[in-house]
């Protein structure tokens, strides 16, 4: 194997005169890729003469690029959890009233679409204050009909359309007594997040399925530094199994295998950790169908697992090579933007930029690759980006839009030769890639 590119000599290059160089420790990679073989890292120096020539472009370019990869998922929350709504400890956090009710009639939906349905208050299980609505039946809105008990979360929002004389706006979702329990019991949402992750992480996969995948939206908002800091309360053997189940919630493998990872990085036994390792790397090798949801949580747990070890493991599988499956590289791109954001310490952001400019050459990740080098300011790979426009671009425009967008925010020289070689070729079609991207051409 070969040595780690982090731990090669440094080599810094001076900037031309009168133009700040960052100090070191603030770099940016040079990538040199060879198709079919591992990209290879230098560490240089960060010639920041950008600024003094096109600082709107740049700065605009960086702006929509950080924001169109974020959009999806904020960076705050789990990336391997798909959109996850509020928890049911949030919303009996902010309710002014919870209560338990029984359903009376049918639900029904209003003149605004919004479906309500009525019930009965039995029981106060939050602000007794408001003890004078037990025995009311108000309207609820709920996401389907409801048959039997509920709990209802009673708001102030006096101006929606199922508030009630008392001022109160309420919500329901159907419960039985375990699920009381659990709605009265579950951390407040202003205590630490690990703490509160370590009593969630004991519901994971509960027998009643609304506590389970409450207990799975709990992981899904929380930042991954609340994740790790719960890794006590993770169990390893629970973990493993959910992992290698055929028949585990699809969305829900993402998360247990970034868990898997954290299990393996903070068990005190290493053949705990070894067996974690060892169930990531066999969901890897696993034979692939159509759609592997959630193996881009997978792959991240390998690099959680096994920091820059893990990266050269999925290189060795052929993740990155041409004969990989298109879906596999979107996943495999989705865990290089987490390490990139979350790994730093274990996972080189140089080697990040490196794995993720090996993604170029694939046609289904080439353009979201180059929207990603950009936004780690990886602008020694203008000759491999600029390629990309006179291949894979003649048919994508979204390639040619990735192309133009990087090529217009890098300060190199050689960006701006290529985007003349560009535009003399075809301007037209240039300026619709730039207009594509929202950014004016550089002048």
């Amino acid at each position: 194997m070969r040595p780690a590119a982090a731990n090669r000599p440094a080599r810094w290059v001076a900037c031309r005169p009168g133009v700040p160089r960052l100090p070191p420790g603030a770099s940016s990679p040079t990538v040199s890729i060879t198709h079919n073989k591992k990209p290879r890292v230098e560490t240089r120096g960060l010639c920041v003469h950008a600024a003094t020539r096109f600082p709107s472009v740049a700065a605009i370019l960086i702006a929509v690029l950080v924001m169109a990869a974020s959009a999806a998922t904020p960076t705050s929350a789990c990336p391997f959890c798909g959109t996850v709504g509020q928890s049911l400890a949030q919303r009996r956090d902010a309710a002014t009233v919870v209560a338990v009710a029984e359903a009376e009639g049918t639900a029904a939906a209003d003149p605004s679409s919004v479906l309500l349905q009525r019930f009965r208050i039995d029981q106060m299980l939050r602000d007794p204050g408001h003890a004078s609505v037990v025995g009311a039946t108000v309207p609820a809105r709920v996401a389907g009909p409801i048959a039997g008990t509920a709990v209802l979360f009673g708001t102030g929002r006096a101006a929606a359309p199922e508030a009630t004389d008392a001022g109160l706006s309420w919500s329901a979702v159907a419960a039985d007594e375990s699920l009381l329990g659990y709605v009265a019991a579950a951390p407040a949402s202003d205590l630490p997040a690990g703490e509160r992750l370590r009593w969630f992480a004991a519901r994971l996969e509960h027998p009643d399925p609304a506590i389970a995948a409450d207990a799975f939206t709990e992981f899904g908002l929380a930042p991954f530094t609340a994740v790790r800091a719960a890794a006590s309360g993770l169990d390893p053997a629970r973990l493993r199994a959910w992992v290698s189940e055929p028949g585990i919630d699809a969305r829900r493998r993402g998360l247990y295998g970034l868990l898997l990872g954290v299990a393996a990085t903070s068990a005190v036994d290493p053949a705990v950790a070894r067996d974690c390792i060892d169930t990531l790397h066999r969901a890897v090798e696993a034979p692939a169908d159509d759609f592997r949801a959630g193996f881009d949580g997978v792959l991240a747990g390998v690099l959680v697992a096994e920091g820059q070890a893990g990266l050269d493991f999925l290189w060795h599988r052929g993740l990155f090579g041409p004969q990989a499956r298109a879906l596999d590289q979107r996943h495999l791109l989705a865990a290089l933007r987490f390490a990139g954001e979350s790994l730093t310490e274990t996972v080189p952001r140089e080697q990040v930029v490196a794995a993720t400019a090996g993604l170029l050459a694939s046609p289904a990740v080439a353009a979201d690759a180059t929207v990603d080098l950009a936004r780690y300011r990886a602008w020694d790979a203008v000759p491999e980006v600029s390629r990309l426009w006179d291949t894979l671009g003649t048919d994508d425009p979204l390639v040619r839009r990735a192309v133009a967008g990087y090529l217009t925010a890098c300060p190199l020289p050689a960006a701006r030769q290529e985007l003349g070689r560009i535009g003399r070729q075809n301007p037209g079609m240039l300026k619709q890639a730039l207009d594509a991207a929202a950014l004016p051409m550089a002048r």
